[in-house]
């Protein structure tokens, strides 16, 4: 497999992407890695070397959770100097939430580590995985003078190539099952890979650092007409609370009710972190556009501007966990654009 010295190391968590159909029972069953040319025999022409580990166990990815995501932070750490890139098989399910997180756990990487997955398994005849494996490890491999082209965490499928933390999964049904609401794609896979420099995240000097901590003292509120009180009491006032998201209406508008502000104060006072972030697909949070938005200005909510809810969940649990930082460069860093995550 190898015709030059490039070596990108995919990663397999589980997910549709990895699962073939046995033939006498017709129920699928994980796919054996280990004989990846065997399935996928293109791969024997692209021009680097590619290697397989597997995660301790591999799971649906609506099974996944913080302690899943360092142990994948963990394997990438061991072997980040070996590889130039990186391509992490992951189901579609909970992808933007893991890739988010290990975009904010790996600070200063400059070597792609591209997610990627499928709608159907990879041993079915109309299935979308073979392409979007060969695309993701030519990409995770792809250099220009001799440097990567992408040196970011990102989502390949369907024949474009999303930033991590601004993706979204926003189909169960079609192939095109991720969007990028609010930031360009980073490159477009046609006749040949098309790359939107533009959008590309510049390499840096810095040494990359991987933080192996991650907060789960959080929990979030989607606010609909009528919420009584007591339902957004029993999240608000959970044990240990630290942070908390809010998804309010159109440009991070919630209503005026006595209640609310009392208790938005009450979160204040304990240090509670609470960070608004819109439930609509595109646009941007503007606390001081409208009264109903200014309210929660005046009660130190934080406005999560143009951010995904899977980033603001991801980056308050990784903030949170920050021991180096004051509750207020924590607040500081929730409202500060520190990957690629909001548009400011």
């Amino acid at each position: 497999m190898m015709k030059d010295n490039t070596k990108v190391l995919l990663i397999y968590t589980g997910g549709t992407i990895g699962m073939m159909e046995d033939l006498e029972t017709t129920n699928l069953r994980p796919f054996d890695f280990k004989h990846l040319l065997d399935e996928v025999p293109e791969l024997k022409k692209l021009e680097l070397e590619v290697e397989v580990k597997e995660t301790k166990s591999i799971i649906d990815s609506s099974n996944t959770n913080p302690e899943v995501w360092l142990e994948l932070l963990a394997l990438i750490k061991a072997n980040y100097e070996a590889y130039d890139g990186f391509v992490v098989l992951h189901g579609s399910d909970t992808m933007a939430y893991t890739a988010s997180a290990i975009s904010f756990l790996i600070e200063n990487s400059n070597k792609p580590i591209i997610f990627t997955g499928s709608q159907l398994p990879i041993g079915k005849l109309r299935t979308d995985g073979k392409e979007n494996l060969i695309t993701a490890i030519e990409i995770a491999g792809a250099k220009e003078n001799s440097r990567p082209i992408i040196s970011e965490v990102a989502i390949y499928f369907e024949y474009n190539l999303y930033r991590a933390n601004r993706t979204s999964k926003v189909s169960a049904e079609n192939f095109e099952a991720f969007q990028s609401p609010n930031y360009p794609v980073l490159a477009e896979a046609g006749v040949s890979i098309k790359y939107n420099r533009f959008a590309l995240k510049k390499a840096n000097e810095e040494r990359v650092q991987f933080r192996n901590k991650i907060s789960e003292d959080v929990a979030s509120i989607k606010l609909f007409p009528g919420i009584r009180k007591e339902v957004f009491w029993a999240i608000s006032r959970i044990k240990d609370l630290k942070g908390l998201i809010i998804e309010t209406y159109g440009s991070g508008n919630a209503p005026m009710i006595s209640w609310l502000d009392d208790e938005l104060k009450l979160l204040n006072e304990k240090g509670v972190l609470v960070l608004n972030v819109s439930q609509c697909l595109t646009g941007s949070v503007s606390q001081a556009k409208y009264e109903t938005g200014q309210h929660l200005q005046n009660n130190n909510v934080i406005g999560g501007y143009d951010i995904t809810f899977e980033a603001a969940i991801t980056k308050m649990m990784y903030l949170l966990a920050c021991d180096d930082l004051s509750h207020e460069e924590k607040r500081n860093y929730l409202q500060t654009n520190i990957r690629g995550e909001i548009t400011l």
